[in-house]
Parts: C-alpha cells; structure tokens; sequence
C-alpha cells in the first residue's frame, strides 16, 4: 500500500494574522472589559497567515447557522474537488479509476454529503464506494489515511482517495466571548487536501503504509468537540488537552512501533497535526524529540493555521513535494481528535 500523491487546496481569500486581529478587536473590543485579552490569545497561537472561506467584511453578515452552512456546502464542493483533482494529476491517474472515496470534515454537514457533489463535479465512476465521516475533527486526516489503507489491502487492484475540508471560520461564533472561541478565532483556518492511497497491485510509487493504530480513551468525551445550538456549532476546546498528549501519546507511539518491530529511535521523521503551540509543545515533551523534530509543523501551523483534519495532510504534502526523507526510512503520522483519540500511520520511504 502506497501513499501515491497528497495535494492542497486553498481559498482565495488570504490574511495577515494582524488584519484579522484588528479585525476581531473592533467587533469584540468594545463588549470586553478587556480588549487587550485577545490580543495576548492571538500572540500565543504561532500563526502568521490564514486562508478564509470569505472575505472579512462578508462575515458580517452572517446571522444564522443555515447562512453559514450553505457557504459551506458551495466552497466544500469547490475545495475538495480542486484538492483531489490535483492529487490525481500529481499521480498521473485518471479520477475515473478512483474505488472509494473518503470524505471527512466537522465544519459543516451536507445530505447528500459533499463527496457526492465531487463525483459529480469530478465525473468520477458510478460504481465509488462513497465513505463521508463526520465528527473525528483534527483526528480525521489521519484515520482517513488509515481507514483508506485498510480499503486497498482488501482491494489492492484500485485506489482510494481521502478529501478533507474543513472550513473553520464559517463555524465562529459571533458573540461568544469564551476563552475557547476566542482561540479558536486565531488559531484556526480553512482548507482542504486530498490523498490517494493506492494498493499493493496498483504498481504506484510512494511511502508504504506499514502500519496503522487506532486508540480510544475513554471517558474524554468533553476534552474536545462541537456544542451544538440553534446558532450553529460552539467550539469545546478544554485545557485537558495538552495533559492527554503527556498521560498516552508516548505510550501508545511505543506499544505500537514495538507491534512492528520498531522504536521512536527507528522514526526519521514526524507527520504529525498541527493542533497549536501547547500541543505541538507537548507532544515534543512527551516523545522526547530532539530539537527542529517538528519543524515542518510548526512552519504549516504559521502558514495556514490549524485546519483541522486536513492539517495533518498538509504537513505529509511538505514532506512528500519539498522534504522527502531519505529512501528506507520510516516516518510516523499521527493526529489526535475529538472521542479524545489518536490515530497513528506508520510509513517507510
């Protein structure tokens, strides 16, 4: 099983941090004794330009969850169907020849769900087999990646494809002022990427999948998520997170390198989400690794900011185009999400 190709894919509207900062200070600044609060939030999330759905003066008028919805459904559309086209292209493979199509997100919902207007728009075949996912979050890019790859190693005649989208700013809360959403209106951004993942007999060249690992920890249902109101999705973002990456993440990283004859020493290179400064903090603690190990995730968290799922997808774009490990060497992808879960891919050049 082979990653074959990964390709992105962007709305046009791009941002300085600061313009969206001044941007939030003058909606926000007046309804805070403490204007300046969001200012410090925004300093600490390592972002310096992020990608919107829409321009800033269109969020304006925004008033109801349905508005920012059917933005969603229409710019999904768009986004999936540029990232995979170009995946395909990157591949040299006819969409056509795609078996089964992935699609995650958690920013927005759709029935039929927006893998359904990408067949469409893609002319893909008839006979897909169609997977949307709602709900894994962050997590997602990488269960898509490993959800994919259990696919082809039934079916490794054809090619599976992920698409991730995740446009993060349709789902601000206009007058929330929680310290989660205030956040979360700096560290997120909005984007989409796609990845085919092809089967032993395909004969594409790419990172092998070795291995995949799902973990659930239970009872962590509030660590992070979606409140749901009649205005839309409300962001839960607790402050348990960084502590769940220091209680599991080496953990579960050594019992699963140690199921494949591996170790952490074994793993040239780090694929992992770019969940913010306190995540990408921790889990450097937690797995020890040495200085400059995630650089390539912190460079994606200041280019685009977090994007969710398919931020993880982003980061093994910049390796698989500009920074491909050396031949035989292993790297491990990993994310962790919303259940609170972690998924982890184990990968060989």
């Amino acid at each position: 099983m082979t990653i074959a190709s990964v390709a992105s894919a962007f709305p046009k509207n791009q941002y300085d941090q600061y313009v969206l900062l001044s941007a939030l200070k003058r909606h926000w600044g007046p309804k805070m004794e403490n204007p300046q609060f969001i200012e410090r939030l925004h300093g600490r999330v390592g972002v310096d330009t992020r990608h919107l759905a829409l321009t800033i003066e269109e969020y304006e008028g925004l008033t109801n969850w349905k508005q920012a919805n059917d933005h969603w459904i229409s710019i999904a559309t768009d986004l999936g169907s540029e990232a995979l086209a170009a995946a395909c292209a990157r591949a040299e493979i006819d969409p056509r020849k795609i078996g089964a199509l992935f699609f995650v997100s958690v920013t927005g919902v759709a029935s039929p769900s927006i893998d359904a207007k990408i067949i469409n728009r893609l002319s893909l075949s008839p006979q897909i087999k169609r997977v949307p996912i709602f709900g894994l979050g962050c997590v997602a890019g990488a269960a898509g990646i490993a959800r994919a790859a259990d696919y082809v190693r039934g079916f490794p005649d054809q090619v599976a494809a992920v698409v991730s989208v995740e446009l993060c700013s349709l789902t601000l809360q206009q007058e929330d002022l929680s310290v989660a959403n205030l956040i979360s209106s700096g560290l997120f951004g909005d984007g989409a990427a796609a990845v085919l993942v092809a089967g032993a007999n395909v004969g594409l060249e790419g990172p092998r999948v070795l291995a995949t690992q799902s973990v659930f920890y239970p009872d962590s249902e509030q660590v992070m998520g979606w409140d749901i109101s009649d205005k839309g999705f409300r962001i839960v973002l607790s402050r348990e997170v960084p502590e769940v990456v220091d209680q599991h993440l080496a953990h579960d990283v050594d019992a699963f390198l140690q199921s494949q004859g591996r170790t952490r020493a074994d793993i040239e290179t780090w694929i992992l989400h770019t969940g913010g400064p306190r995540i990408l903090e921790a889990t450097a603690k937690a797995l020890a690794l040495p200085a400059g190990a995630l650089d390539t995730s912190w460079e994606c968290l200041r280019r685009t900011g977090n994007l969710s799922s398919a931020s993880v997808l982003c980061v093994l774009e910049e390796f698989l185009m500009n920074k491909r490990p050396a031949a035989g060497t292993y790297s491990l992808l990993a994310a962790m999400g919303p259940g609170f879960c972690s998924e982890l891919v184990l990968l060989q050049w």
